[in-house]
This record gives C-alpha cells, sequence and structure tokens, in this order.
C-alpha cells in the first residue's frame, strides 16, 4: 500500500467486540491471564505493552519500511535509550549542526561514559577520518536543526556498514512522508513524535523504528519495557489519529514552506534563507535524490544584530513565537536564545516552522514583521 494508505489503515490493529471503526483507547494497565498462565489478548502489562502502542508502532515501523518500532515518552528519550544501549566508551560522530536537546545529552549526561565527535557531515572525508577502533555508531539529522543542512543518508551508510557502525538518523524534519532512511541504508530511524507526527501541538511522544531486530534492538527494546519510559495509551491514540491525515499535512506544509522561501530570499532584510528546497542551497542536489518534497522547516538570517531580530520576532502576529515545530499552526523562533551562551547558531537566526493557514496571512505577517 502506498503511505497515504498505510497512515490511515495500519493502525486499526485493535478488534474490539463493538466493531468500532476507529480503534478505542485501551486504558487497562494489566491484563487476564488464562488458565495456563499466558496472556491470550497478547498483553501483560502496559508498560511492556499496550493495544494502541502496539498499533502506532505497526503503523510507523510500516511507513519506515522496517521491522521493527519502539515507542517512547519524548524525542528526547529516544536519545536516551540508544546512548544506553551502547557500551561505556563507545565512541559517537555526531553532526555539527544538531538539534540541542540530544547534544545537551551527550555534553552533560553521557560525557562521562561515552566518547564523540561533532563533525560537519555534509564533508565525507572528514567522516571517515574521525573514525577511531571504538567507533560504534554514527548519528545524523537530516535536514539538520536549525541550519538545514543536508546529510547524504546512503553514502555515509556505506562507510559506516563495512566497519559494522550503526547509523542512527533523525528524520524529524522530514517525517516518513518525505524521506526513508532505511531504504538509503539506516539501521535505525529517529522521530520526535511531537512534531509532525502528532501535527497539533498536543501530545509529546518519540519513535525509533530499525532496519533489522539484531542485538542491539534487543538491548533498546528492553531499556524502553524495563525502563518504562513509555507513552500513554492516550497518546499513542492521538498520535494514531493524526498520522492518518499526515500525508495530506506534509503536502501543504511542503507547498507553503516552498512559497516563503522564495519570499523571504529575495526580501531586503534577509541576509540568507536555509532550505534544501532552494536551487543554490548547497545539498539541494542531496535533498531532491533522497526526500520526495523539502519540508516544511527553514531558517533565515535577519540582517541586523540579536536586538534587530529580536524586534523583528516580536512584531509577528499570525506566528506564534514559541519552540517545537511540525504543527497545523505556523511557529517561529529566536534558537540562540533557547540554546544557550554556548550556541553556536548565529544571534541573527530565526527558525520557521511553516504552517497550513493560508499563504497569503503567513506572508502578510512576515511583511509586517519585517517592514
Amino acid at each position: 500500500m502506498k503511505p497515504e494508505t498505510l497512515a490511515i489503515h495500519a493502525s486499526n490493529l485493535v478488534k474490539s467486540t463493538t466493531g468500532d471503526v476507529t480503534p478505542p483507547i485501551n486504558l487497562s494497565t494489566t491484563f487476564f491471564r488464562d488458565e495456563n498462565g499466558g496472556y491470550p489478548g497478547g498483553h501483560m502489562y502496559s508498560r511492556v505493552s499496550n493495544p494502541n502502542r502496539s498499533a502506532l508502532e505497526n503503523t510507523i515501523a510500516k511507513l519506515e519500511f522496517g521491522e521493527d518500532a519502539a515507542a517512547l515518552s519524548s524525542g528526547n528519550t529516544c536519545g536516551l535509550v540508544l546512548f544506553q544501549a551502547l557500551k561505556p566508551g563507545s565512541h559517537i560522530i555526531a553532526p555539527d549542526d544538531m538539534y540541542w536537546g540530544i547534544k545537551k545529552q551527550l555534553l552533560t549526561i553521557f560525557n562521562d561514559t561515552l566518547e564523540f565527535d561533532f563533525v560537519d557531515q555534509t564533508d565525507l572525508e572528514l567522516i571517515k577520518s574521525s573514525i577511531k577502533p571504538n567507533t560504534k555508531m554514527i548519528w545524523i539529522e537530516t535536514p539538520s536543526n536549525p541550519l538545514l543542512k543536508v546529510t547524504d543518508i546512503e553514502e555515509i551508510s556505506k562507510i559506516a556498514k563495512p566497519l559494522n557502525i550503526t547509523l542512527v538518523c533523525d528524520s524529524t524534519f522530514a517525517s516518513p512522508i518525505l524521506q526513508n532512511p532505511i531504504l538509503l541504508g539506516a539501521d535505525i530511524v529517529l522521530h520526535s513524535s511531537t512534531k509532525y507526527l502528532g501535527g497539533h501541538s498536543d501530545v509529546l511522544g518519540g519513535i525509533l523504528v530499525t532496519a533489522k531486530q539484531d542485538k542491539l534492538w534487543e538491548k533498546i527494546k528492553n531499556i524502553q519495557q524495563t525502563g518504562g519510559a513509555v507513552p500513554s495509551p492516550f497518546d499513542c491514540y492521538l498520535l494514531c489519529r493524526s498520522i492518518k491525515t499526515l500525508a495530506y499535512r506534509m503536502k501543504g506544509h511542503c507547498e507553503n514552506a516552498k512559497k516563503v522561501a522564495e519570499y523571504l530570499v529575495n526580501h531586503p532584510r534577509v541576509e540568507a534563507v536555509f532550505f534544501p528546497g532552494l536551487e543554490d542551497h548547497p545539498q539541494h542536489k542531496i535533498a531532491k535524490k533522497q526526500m520526495k518534497d523539502f519540508g516544511g522547516m527553514m531558517s533565515f538570517l535577519v540582517k541586523g544584530d540579536a536586538e534587530v531580530t529580536n524586534k523583528v520576532v516580536n512584531k509577528v502576529k499570525l506566528f506564534a513565537q514559541a519552540t517545537s515545530l511540525g504543527g497545523v499552526e505556523s511557529l517561529i523562533e529566536h534558537r540562540y536564545s533557547i540554546e544557550g551562551p554556548d550556541s553556536k547558531t548565529p544571534k541573527n537566526l530565526l527558525r520557521i516552522s511553516v504552517g497550513l493557514e493560508h499563504i497569503d496571512d503567513i506572508i502578510a505577517d512576515l511583511e509586517q514583521a519585517l517592514a
């Protein structure tokens, strides 16, 4: 089935006695055993599995062409679980431009147990030269946050696979509709399901998808089930509901974002626009090769300093000045101020999550804010 069809039907695992077309929310924390001590319903305890979580995991695994998935309580939890699954002393090659929450985990939580280097992953030779005998994971984020760098998944896979290095791809900015890293050679795909999968800024979650159920995946599933940082049945229900419209929401996000980028790139008060759909983007050809469309995320540099940039972001009326992304509403944020004084993000950078409002209204708001 095509992604549009899978997104609607893959979550319909629960067969209720009342014949619900939409699977119900199953709030039970524990499940009946039979006379032999087994679990005829397939579930024992909701920390280990739950009908709604199974439906969510089945849906995303299918959309990402993976063998299995693990739903977790947040996107950040996905990072924690992956890093916990590595042996102490393992070395990770991470991107120089990446989501600050995951980067902060490495710098402040795993700094005593893991080794890591942050490198420009658009430079394949630099990745090769950064590999050490104890390198166990290459972590890529494409498109990246917040500079929208695009990493060639297939080429990095060719580097990682012969050396048995696990390739993890954070594909949150793309969603399974626009990019399927497993088909390009990635071992594990990560999504913050808070973002495009949820799509309405009302549910927190993360999910990992594996290309194969190997020993590392067994450790990941054990941490998920034994550690217990899992989404609630209601969260899983909301995500399954939202994913049914994901393909069509992404079409709207992509269409609007392209028009916003074309508007900004010609604006006299804009210094630069970072959007992989622009032909002058340094990795436009790679994005065109591995993505079906270019997504709804972009960032741009305002001509001026941080004070001038803050004046722009404080003038918006339609855009919500808020963190996060992927919701139906347009969001705008001054990234440096949330990432802190150690951030390498330019102080005049604004990140935009282009929503599904009418494009004329989106551009009109930017016009008056930049005026």
